[in-house]
């Protein structure tokens, strides 16, 4: 018997992967993740249109490879992969090649040209876009005790926590560089290094392209004094309780995730270099021609959702170009949008 099953202590990484990824876990319920939360791909079909043109910047930028691969990393029910092949020009679908990354088993009904896979593809040329992957990649919880020193944090299945070792390691070296906690009682942090590690993973993966995660995130000048762990079911936020009965997430320290030459930005900015702004359509529509103005004033609402600050337009992106030393950002984004992250290197 496991030490989750026995309801022993153990660490938030052990104890999140076995509630969501587990035979019984959290992400294998067949009503997915739109069941419980809303993301920008179920926020609306615009989303995936701009991950669509982004792929065929790439593609130019690529040099109109004879297939180019599209990625779509923790993918629900594959929605967003989906969306990006309807959503691409003849000349361009004809040569994409979609892939699907999640544990859970393929929809009977996905479009067949997305293959459904348990890992990313190795040596794609093109676009591998992590939408709200990296949150939900497991990692410890350090919290400093009366005198200073962070600790681990362990918990039990019922989410009752109570304080562990000292954090060691590669772990206090991530923490020191990333997430310095102050010798107060209480303060928290939540220890990014396997998400760095799974991102750079996924990168690796891609031979020549464009890698974006998406996510909830923070900066080191930046970070949470007691963390950002929390729970989600059925559309509202709950304690992170892990039994498999809810998600658990923790926003992203996307500037420690990022490699050398990788850039983050606000998707507000992002999807406004991708032709989204949420402007609403001139008043004068209305009278000429009322069903073209009531489309086009629920899309700039929907628009609006996905670039509101505050909400979703606040999430960042994370580009990390590969193989592309020849080709500008420009050709991806607004290169005035894109904004220098700390060294990597230092880690």
């Amino acid at each position: 018997m496991t030490a989750e099953a026995r309801g022993d202590w153990q660490g938030w990484r052990a104890a999140t992967e076995a509630a969501l990824y587990g035979p019984d876990g959290f992400y294998r319920r067949p009503e997915g993740p739109a069941g419980h939360f809303r993301t920008s791909v179920h926020a609306s079909a615009l989303f995936a249109g701009a991950v669509a043109r982004l792929l065929c910047r790439v593609d130019e930028a690529l040099g109109h490879p004879a297939e180019l691969g599209f990625v779509d990393m923790a993918a629900g029910r594959g929605e967003l992969a989906a969306g990006v092949l309807a959503a691409l020009p003849a000349e361009v679908a004809s040569r994409a090649r979609g892939y699907a990354v999640e544990i859970a088993a393929r929809p009977e009904d996905l479009d067949h040209r997305i293959e459904w896979l348990a890992e990313p593809p190795k040596g794609i040329t093109g676009l591998l876009f992590a939408n709200e992957w990296l949150d939900n990649v497991p990692l410890e919880i350090a919290e400093t005790d009366p005198e200073g020193v962070p600790r681990r944090v362990l918990v039990r299945r019922d989410g009752r926590e109570r304080l562990g070792k000292p954090v060691s390691g590669a772990e206090a070296d991530w923490l020191a560089r990333w997430w310095p906690l102050p010798a107060e009682e209480g303060l928290r942090a939540e220890i990014g290094l396997p998400r760095d590690e799974e991102w750079a993973s996924a990168v690796a993966s891609v031979e020549r392209g464009l890698a974006v995660a998406v996510d909830y995130a923070h900066t080191v000048d930046a970070r949470p004094p007691f963390g950002t762990l929390t729970g989600f079911r059925e559309g509202r936020g709950t304690a992170p309780v892990p039994d498999g009965s809810c998600d658990i997430t923790a926003h992203v320290a996307l500037d420690a995730c990022a490699l050398p030459g990788g850039r983050v930005l606000t998707q507000r900015d992002a999807l406004r270099s991708l032709g989204i702004t949420g402007a609403r359509p001139p008043l004068a529509l209305a009278s000429t021609q009322p069903a073209a103005y009531v489309r086009a004033l629920a899309s700039a609402g929907e628009a609006a959702e996905l670039t509101a600050p505050g909400g979703l337009g606040d999430f960042g992106w994370l580009l990390q170009p590969v193989g592309l030393a020849d080709a500008p950002f420009e050709a991806l984004l607004v290169d005035a949008l894109l904004v220098d992250v700390p060294d990597h290197e230092e880690q």
